[in-house]
């Protein structure tokens, strides 16, 4: 946790941490490229289309009162962008309780899909060092994109504080991975965890005791509302777009978490100056305690929907 008093904040420490090291195969280790941050939000909260507008307003208190910069975007005068997401995982949740997601995602426009699905592979953790050597790197023929971020929360017990995750992602459309991949990925509940990590070899430290068939997490498929609801200006050439989203079952539409969220994208731990940083983490912590009644703090969405049904898996999160 910091304030508004302390010299170096805990983001700039956070950026600082990282390793020099290189994969098996020589190539130098991922370097954190976005700062992302999320406040999980409670579901019962979100009762029609007017709540996004409801908590932009919270938004923009909280910018005025740290003198960060706020601004509209042509989107939050729009409806709500539809997507479904899907989550992979074995009945016992092996990629889960070993710090690993896998999704599926895909963008839906007056009712139809549209544009390549999107592939989501992730590991995440608390501890640089491990995030950082875990090689995400998916063994496909077609293109993807490695991210690795630095994820911001509020603390799992108190408003008015931070807590990080590392989250080393790497994603890529569907058409990108051979057609045995895109067969297998596209069946949902036809293949096993060995054939899965035959795409993502990250996988190969998990311990595939008990049934390895790799299905739809809780059977449930989830539809998210997501907007953009404003540009925040932290001054220094530092800006992002933040949004707000609802995730919910796809059928009976139960709402299970709602996010409110802004990420910053650099070149490296320098490419931020502080005055930005430091205005970032007042936002933060100030928009916590202007939404307080709305803030969740003990979960992430990914946790939301492990836990739909009972059973909570062991995260690390």
């Amino acid at each position: 946790m910091t304030n508004g008093t302390t010299k170096e904040t805990m983001l700039q420490t956070w950026l600082a941490e990282q390793y020099q090291s290189v994969y098996a195969d020589g190539r130098r280790c991922d370097e954190l490229g976005y700062l992302q941050c999320k406040i999980i939000l409670k579901p019962e909260r979100f009762t029609s289309a007017h709540v996004f507008k409801e908590f932009a307003s919270l938004v923009r208190r909280a910018a005025e009162a740290t003198g960060v910069g706020y601004q509209h975007t042509p989107k939050s005068q729009q409806r709500p962008e539809v997507r479904e997401v899907l989550f992979l995982d074995t009945g016992d949740y092996h990629l889960y309780n070993n710090s690993f997601i896998c999704r599926r995602r895909i963008a839906y426009e007056d009712g139809f899909a549209i544009g390549d699905p999107e592939i989501v592979f992730k590991y995440r953790s608390d501890d640089m060092a491990k995030a950082q050597a875990i090689d995400v790197r998916p063994h496909i023929d077609g293109k993807y994109k490695i991210k690795f971020k630095l994820e911001v929360m509020p603390l799992k017990e108190r408003i008015g504080g931070l807590r990080r995750l590392l989250s080393h992602n790497v994603e890529f459309g569907l058409s990108q991975a051979p057609q045995a991949a895109r067969i297998v990925m596209s069946s949902l509940g036809h293949m096993s965890l060995p054939e899965l990590t035959q795409i993502f070899p990250a996988l190969s430290v998990i311990s595939s005791d008990g049934p390895s068939d790799v299905s739809l997490v809780n059977q449930t498929i989830v539809e998210e509302l997501l907007q953009d609801i404003c540009v925040l200006d932290f001054g220094h050439h530092t800006a992002a777009t933040a949004n707000l989203g609802l995730w919910r079952s796809r059928g009976d539409h139960h709402a299970f978490v709602g996010e409110f969220a802004y990420q910053l994208r650099f070149a490296g731990p320098t490419d931020i100056s502080h005055k930005a940083l430091h205005a970032c983490e007042r936002f933060f912590l100030e928009l916590q305690q202007v939404a307080a009644d709305w803030v969740a703090l003990t979960t992430t969405k990914t946790g939301a929907v492990y836990r739909l049904k009972g059973n909570p898996p062991q995260a690390h999160e």
